[in-house]
């Protein structure tokens, strides 16, 4: 079996030389200026495996030239938060707190969709679709957390007050929300992987919203790679890298699912290696290049508007809380 250095070396080399052109990574970084730094420090948000392309990004960062790079897994309250006030630079978040925390002011700027299709709604017998939320509980982690804008906004956009037309159950302390949906506590449920998988697996319930697959929800990112506001501004050389290593990252994930997954499980993800190929296979993160990530930020914040969850117009997230233009380079860099 190969050691933990010689798997991330291997994973290296096949992310930049056959999946994102080693061969011109340093015709780049000669083209666009030495590094204003060489710190990064990232915060995964948990074990997550939504998160697959920022962890396995570690050793890409290295190869872009970050020396002091910093991985932090869970911080107190919002990540936005932590990201905003300078406890770290990068992370991937959900596009609807995305949405919340530009409306609430968190100074952090969005730069580029990584994958979609990570959210699964599910429900109990009687609820088919969305509309069938209408009158019914919801177990979400807490109010304002990602389940509840996600479903939220879902709610709204087939005419549901998500105030007054859905009971929302949070979770309390040391429970879990999907507890509550298997206990039957909840009539309905949206889950982040693993957990959709594990609950198809114990055949409870069953799937309302797969936004891997259904339309609107499979046309925009969920997540979504954003920055410390001042860290982009003032680091615009670090900036273009670490967006760099993250989309190859995901390139990775697309083109070599089961060496990302023996990664990930080596390096101590708990969940089994089987469960963590099945989502990572799962996860399109192959649509960077063609989908439009303005579009996604611009559908979220109109439907989490609409459904009176943020008070700022779509335009007035895109204008304060977005930045396309390093994608935009490396979309004409990076190509397949």
């Amino acid at each position: 079996m190969l050691t933990t250095q010689t798997r991330r070396r291997f994973l290296t080399t096949a992310a930049l030389a056959g999946v994102a052109s080693l061969a011109r990574a340093p015709r780049l970084m000669a083209g666009e200026g030495n590094l204003e730094t060489t710190t990064v420090r990232v915060v995964t948000g948990g074990e997550g495996i939504c998160n697959a392309p920022q962890l396995v990004a570690r050793e890409l960062l290295r190869a872009e030239g970050f020396t002091d790079i910093h991985y932090g897994a869970e911080v107190r309250g919002d990540m936005t938060e932590a990201v905003g006030g300078g406890a770290f630079d990068f992370s991937m978040n959900f596009a609807s707190s995305l949405a919340a925390a530009i409306d609430r002011g968190v100074p952090v700027m969005v730069l580029a969709g990584v994958h979609i299709g990570c959210f699964g709604l599910f429900g109990h017998e009687g609820i088919r679709g969305i509309a069938d939320l209408r009158g019914k509980s919801v177990a979400i982690g807490a109010l304002r957390g990602p389940a509840h804008l996600f479903v939220g906004a879902m709610a709204a956009n087939v005419g549901i007050d998500p105030d007054k037309d859905i009971n929302w159950v949070p979770s309390p302390p040391g429970r879990k929300a999907m507890d509550l949906f298997v206990d039957g506590q909840a009539d309905a449920f949206l889950g982040f992987p693993p957990q959709p998988q594990e609950l198809r697996a114990r055949h409870i319930g069953h799937i309302i919203v797969d936004s891997a697959v259904d339309r609107p929800w499979s046309q925009y990112f969920c997540c979504l790679l954003y920055g410390n506001s001042n860290y982009v501004q003032k680091y615009p050389v670090a900036t273009k890298r670490v967006l760099r290593a993250v989309l190859k990252a995901a390139d990775l994930c697309a083109a070599q699912p089961e060496r990302v997954a023996r990664q990930l499980v080596d390096d101590g993800l708990p969940e089994p290696y089987d469960r963590v190929l099945e989502v990572i296979r799962g996860l399109p993160h192959d649509k960077w290049r063609e989908y439009d990530h303005e579009d996604t930020m611009r559908f979220w914040a109109l439907r989490l508007h609409e459904a009176g969850l943020i008070k700022s117009s779509p335009q007035k997230i895109i204008a304060e809380g977005t930045d396309w233009h390093f994608l935009n380079e490396l979309k004409r860099e990076l190509k397949a």
